[in-house]
């Protein structure tokens, strides 16, 4: 085996899943990570289609499945707080058959504990350049320390550092969709159990819900936006963002909004895709968000992550480890399915957030009358028709 010493920038879902493969094919993966900690929290997450046989190979989708959300349902509610629509929690998340719902940390912390006693991982750090030289990669920390690997990989995020390092600014990849969006853990001041309340106005929608096993709740916003300038570490910065954003806003958001600067958890980004010719260059290469972001509104990025994680790992295996090869390899095989789930976001999020009142108002008709019509869950299939059919856009080999 070629290049077996292989750095993963970013330990969150992508790089713990390629960690984990990479070590099971017999190379030597290091993880990085600019966070002092593995991360925990964040908001639910689906896993499906072909990601469900990768963490099924993975031997964790029992434990995934002990630890589903167990959201019972959800509702649209008025600014009053009165139910437009009432859905079970399958319809409402747009799951099917085996689908799973779990929340980002509960799946984090799964993975990780496959890993942490076989991989390296260098926390609270994070990659400061990379210059190849001959057959190596040279790797300067932002520590100020020095290592030398065969291949770096990077898996860290939207804002990928890695990215910029190796192909270039981010704007040349990085397509704003035209919306944010802010999640964070609050107070369950509405006593939810297990179940989402949602609320939508021009422009702007809100939402909060309870998970099993979870005493607190989580409030999520999304709204349109012309692009923002703000660091996207300036956490101040983003909080009177959204608050300006929803500022006069009724039902429960002004409670919800109160909650952020007590939240552990607060997270603020711009709905965006990330759009590449190339995932590789040289002995460099990217997975998961990084290198084909869908956003959050498509539904589908844990999966791309899980799944691009495995295939990348396993194409390098394939080729004995020629990393030319296998990143080749990587890229025909994951290609088409990156495609079909990233043209689920800009659809998606024209369902969720209403550009006008008309809109708003139609579309809350339209709900009423559908919860009350018989066959609305065939109604609702052929919505999340869709997701379902990019979250199987691909044959995984078993390698």
């Amino acid at each position: 085996m070629r290049n077996k010493n292989i750095l993963i920038s970013g330990a969150g879902i992508a790089g713990t899943t390629l960690a984990y493969w990479l070590r099971r094919h017999g190379f030597t993966p290091t993880v990085v990570e600019r966070a002092p900690a593995i991360r925990e929290g964040g908001y639910k997450i689906d896993i499906r289609g072909a990601a469900l046989k990768v963490v099924e190979r993975m031997g964790v989708l029992d434990e995934i499945r002990r630890l589903r959300t167990d959201v019972r349902g959800g509702s649209i509610v008025t600014a009053t707080g009165s139910p437009v629509a009432s859905m079970d929690g399958d319809t409402f998340g747009g799951r099917e058959g085996e689908d799973a719902e779990i929340l980002r940390g509960d799946l984090q912390r799964v993975l990780h504990d496959l890993t942490r006693d076989e991989v390296e991982y260098l926390l609270d750090d994070s990659i400061a350049a990379v210059t190849e030289v001959g057959d190596e990669v040279k790797v300067t920390f932002d520590s100020g320390r020095t290592r030398v690997f065969d291949l770096v990989v990077g898996a860290d995020g939207l804002h990928s550092a890695t990215r910029a390092l190796a192909f270039g600014p981010e704007a040349r990849f990085v397509r704003d969709l035209g919306y944010y969006v802010s999640i964070f853990s609050v107070p369950n001041h509405l006593d939810l159990d297990r179940w989402e309340l949602t609320y939508v106005s021009p422009r702007r929608t809100a939402l909060t819900y309870s998970t099993a096993g979870d005493t607190g709740a989580k409030a999520m916003f999304l709204f349109a936006s012309e692009p923002l300038e703000y660091d996207h570490r300036d956490r101040d910065r983003q909080q009177r963002i959204l608050a300006d954003a929803y500022a006069g806003e009724g039902w429960e958001v002004p409670r919800l909004i109160g909650g952020m600067n007590d939240a552990p958890d607060f997270y603020f980004d711009s709905l965006s895709q990330v759009h590449m010719d190339r995932w590789s260059k040289g002995r460099t290469a990217l997975v998961g968000d990084a290198a084909y972001c869908a956003s959050p509104a498509s539904g589908q990025g844990t999966s791309l992550a899980l799944v691009g994680a495995y295939v990348l790992a396993g194409e390098l295996a394939a080729a004995g480890g020629d990393h030319r090869a296998g990143f080749d390899g990587y890229e025909r095989a994951l290609r088409h399915f990156a495609e079909q789930n990233q043209n689920l976001g800009p659809a998606n999020v024209k369902r969720m957030v209403m550009r006008s009142k008309s809109q708003v108002w139609f579309s809350l008709k339209m709900l009423a009358l559908m919860n009350r019509m018989p066959g609305k869950d065939r109604m609702m299939a052929k919505i999340v028709e869709p997701i379902h059919r990019a979250a199987t856009a691909i044959t995984l080999s078993d390698y």
